[in-house]
């Protein structure tokens, strides 16, 4: 039996060990371009290691049905990982720390439509996790040479209920 996977909110303060969170709330203002634009600086730094390059992408994410079973997680040991969502939608982040070079127990947060997420690189995350509709994401990773994606399966599956959260 799948044990159920507690989600909580995505704060800065929880998430913290894995990354930055991507939002506008708390962040350094400043206003450029003539007073017309606001800038909400440095919200987190892009990774690439070893040669490699920062790429930006869009992501479409089909949403998941529910419950939805966590049966592995990922990492990117040679960089960073950013999605923020574009269509203004919830979303799940899934994260573990490392335990020995796998995943330990993960944790789930429940991210706002205006929210995005920096994982820094190595660290165990679960893919894209789009609820409810299509969702796009803007996505700064890494590209270049060296094996930057690690998999790790579980030896059970961690169960997400929908009136979880």
């Amino acid at each position: 039996m799948a044990d159920v996977l507690p989600i909580g909110p995505l704060t800065r303060a929880a998430f913290a060990p894995f990354g930055e969170v991507l939002e506008t709330d708390g962040a350094e203002r400043r206003i450029i371009n003539e007073g017309t634009t606001e800038r909400f600086h440095a919200l987190a730094c892009a990774e690439a290691e070893r040669g490699g390059k920062v790429i930006i992408n869009l992501f479409r994410g089909q949403p998941r049905p529910f419950p939805y079973e966590i049966a592995m997680m990922e990492r990117h040991p040679l960089g960073s990982q950013a999605f923020f969502p574009i269509d203004n939608r919830p979303w799940l982040v899934v994260v573990a720390k490392d335990e020995d070079g796998r995943p330990g127990l993960p944790q789930a947060f429940l991210a706002g439509g205006r929210q995005g997420v920096n994982f820094h690189a190595n660290v165990w995350h679960h893919p894209l996790i789009a609820i409810d509709e299509v969702s796009d994401f803007l996505v700064v990773d890494r590209e270049g040479e060296g094996d930057n994606l690690e998999e790790a399966d579980y030896p059970s599956v961690f169960r997400i209920e929908r009136d979880n959260w």
